[in-house]
C-alpha cells in the first residue's frame, strides 16, 4: 500500500507564520531564500525572508502559490553552517546546510515524511511535470459525471463513468483506490493512474466507474473515521448503482483494487453474488501488522539503512503492533499504553509532541483495523475468477510473499479460477523503475506500465466473453 502515507503531507501545513532566531558564526544568512517543495501531485514555491534585529534573527515564510505570506517555526538554530527550524507541535523540521553564500541544501520533514527542499537567493520557477500517458480531451468514448449513495452510511460518492459508446450494453469494472484519501484518479505524485487505466480499458470496450473516496473532493462522508470495511460498503454502493444503468451488463461487473483496494475487492466479492471477477493490483495477502513490518524493512534496506538499525526498528514496531493485536478496543487506555511504550523505547530521542503524534497515527481507526485484519479471511470466501499481479520491485507490498498468501487463501476456499503473476521491473504503482523506492514515483514520467495495462485488459476480456 502506498505510504501516504496515508499518511500524505497536506498543503495546509504551509499556512503558518514563522518566527525564528538565528545564531550566526561568520556566514551571512539574512535575506530572501527561495525553493520548491514537491508534495504529492503538486509543487509549492516557498520563500523564507530572514532579517536581523537587536534580539537576533527572525524570519517569515511565504507560500506564493497559496497566496499566503508571513508566519512560524518555533525553534531555530544556525550553527556550523547548519540551519535548523522546527515546529514541534506539527512534527515539522527544516534542516539545511549553507553551501557558499547563495544556496541552502536541505530537507523538509513532517511526521516522518521527508521532502527535499533546497533554497537559493534567486527566484525559482516550477518545472512542468511530464506525464505522456495522461489522456487529453476530447476522449474517443462517452464520459459522464455521476453520484451514488451508500445508504447504510448515508454518504454520497461522486465519480466518473466512462462507456465505450453512449448507447450499448457493456461489461464494467469499478476501480478501488489504495490507502489514504484519494480522488477518483488515484492522483498522487503528479500521476493519475486510475485515469490512465480507465482510459485504456474503456477503449478496449469495458465500462469503468471510478469515484472519489468518501470525504475527498466531491464525495461526502468522513474519511478520518473510516476503516477498510467502511470503504467496502462504498464499493458495494457502486455495484448497486451500475445495476441501475441500462448500458451495463449486470452479469459482467468486476472490481479492480490497487493496494488497499486489493484488500477491499475480496471483501466485497465474498459477500456479493453480483461480482463476476476481481483484479488485485499489488493487493495484500498477509495480515496488516506483518505487511507494515515487511514494508518498513524492505524500504529501509533499499535506502541503505544500517542492518542493526533496521532490526532495532523491527523490534520496536513489532512491540507496538503486538499491543494493538492484543487490544479489543481502540480507546484512551490503549492510547496511554502505546504512548508509554514509545516513551520507553525512544526516551529523549523524541519529544513529547513527536511521541504523541506517533501515537495518534498508529491508533487512528483505519490503522487499528488494518493492522488486525487478515486478508485470508476475505479471500477464502471469493468464488469468482481472480487475477492478482505485482511488480517484482514493489517494496510496499512485496510480490512473492503476498501473491503466495493470496493464492493459498483462495485455494483453501476452493477457488480454482486464480491467476497470479509477478511482472518484472515494476514498482508499487506499476511503473517501470530502477529501485522501487517511493522517492522514484514522482520523477518517473511513466504512470502505468503498458505491459501491466495489457495484462489486465486481456484477462478481463477473457472473463466477459
Amino acid at each position: 500500500m502506498i505510504i501516504k502515507s496515508n499518511q500524505m503531507m497536506k498543503k495546509i501545513i504551509f499556512v503558518m507564520t514563522i518566527l525564528s532566531a538565528f545564531i550566526m558564526t561568520g556566514q551571512e544568512i539574512t535575506g530572501q531564500w527561495n525553493g520548491i517543495i514537491k508534495v504529492p501531485g503538486s509543487q509549492l514555491r516557498v520563500v523564507f525572508n530572514i532579517t536581523k534585529s537587536e534580539k537576533g534573527y527572525s524570519s517569515t515564510m511565504d507560500s506564493p502559490d497559496q497566496g499566503v505570506k508571513g508566519i512560524p517555526f518555533t525553534k531555530s538554530s544556525f550553527e556550523n553552517s547548519i540551519l535548523k527550524l522546527e515546529i514541534p507541535s506539527a512534527l515539522i523540521v527544516y534542516e539545511g546546510k549553507l553551501d557558499g553564500d547563495n544556496n541552502l541544501v536541505g530537507e523538509f520533514t513532517q511526521r516522518g515524511q521527508v521532502f527535499p527542499l533546497n533554497l537559493s537567493r534567486t527566484e525559482v520557477e516550477k518545472k512542468d511535470i511530464v506525464r505522456p500517458q495522461e489522456p487529453q480531451k476530447p476522449y474517443p468514448y462517452y464520459s459522464e459525471e455521476v453520484t451514488f449513495e451508500n445508504k447504510t452510511d448515508k454518504n454520497v460518492l461522486a465519480g466518473t463513468l466512462t462507456l465505450p459508446k453512449k448507447q450499448g450494453n457493456f461489461p464494467a469494472v469499478i476501480l478501488i483506490t489504495g490507502s489514504g484519501p484519494e480522488n477518483r484518479d488515484e492522483e498522487l505524485f503528479g500521476h493519475k493512474p486510475f485515469l490512465v487505466l480507465a482510459d485504456y480499458l474503456t477503449k478496449k470496450g469495458i465500462a469503468v466507474l471510478r469515484f472519489d473516496d468518501r470525504g475527498v473532493a466531491k464525495s461526502t462522508g468522513d474519511f478520518k473515521t473510516a476503516t477498510t470495511m467502511d470503504f467496502s460498503r462504498d464499493v458495494q454502493a457502486g455495484i448497486d448503482f451500475l445495476k441501475t444503468r441500462k448500458e451495463i451488463n449486470k452479469t459482467k461487473i468486476g472490481l479492480i483494487g490497487h493496494s488497499e483496494g486489493g484488500v477491499i475487492a475480496p471483501i466485497v466479492a465474498g459477500n456479493s453474488k453480483d461480482v463476476g471477477f476481481i483484479v488485485l493490483l499489488a493487493g495484500t495477502g498477509i495480515r496488516g501488522d506483518k505487511l507494515m513490518l515487511l514494508q518498513k524493512e524492505k524500504i529501509e534496506r533499499q535506502m541503505g539503512v544500517l542492518e542493526n538499525e533496521i532490526q532495532k526498528g523491527q523490534v520496536i514496531f513489532k512491540g507496538v503492533y503486538d499491543i494493538i493485536l492484543a487490544s479489543t478496543a481502540n480507546d484512551d487506555n490503549l492510547k496511554m499504553k502505546i504512548n508509554s511504550y514509545f516513551k520507553s523505547q525512544f526516551g529523549n530521542k523524541m519529544s513529547e509532541q513527536q511521541i504523541s503524534g506517533l501515537t495518534t497515527q498508529i491508533t487512528n481507526p483505519w490503522m487499528f483495523y488494518f493492522l488486525k485484519f487478515d486478508p485470508a479471511s476475505a479471500l477464502e470466501k471469493v468464488k469468482c475468477p481472480v487475477l492478482a499481479i505485482n511488480g517484482d520491485k514493489d517494496l510496499q507490498v512485496p510480490a512473492n510473499v503476498n501473491l503466495e498468501a493470496i493464492k493459498k487463501a483462495l485455494v483453501q476456499g476452493g477457488n480454482k479460477k486464480t491467476t497470479t503473476k509477478v511482472l518484472p521491473n515494476l514498482n508499487h504503482l506499476f511503473q517501470e523503475c530502477k529501485t522501487g523506492l517511493p522517492t522514484e514515483y514522482e520523477i518517473i514520467e511513466q504512470t502505468f506500465s503498458p505491459v501491466a495495462l495489457e495484462e489486465i485488459s486481456s484477462w478481463i476480456l477473457k472473463q466477459v466473453k
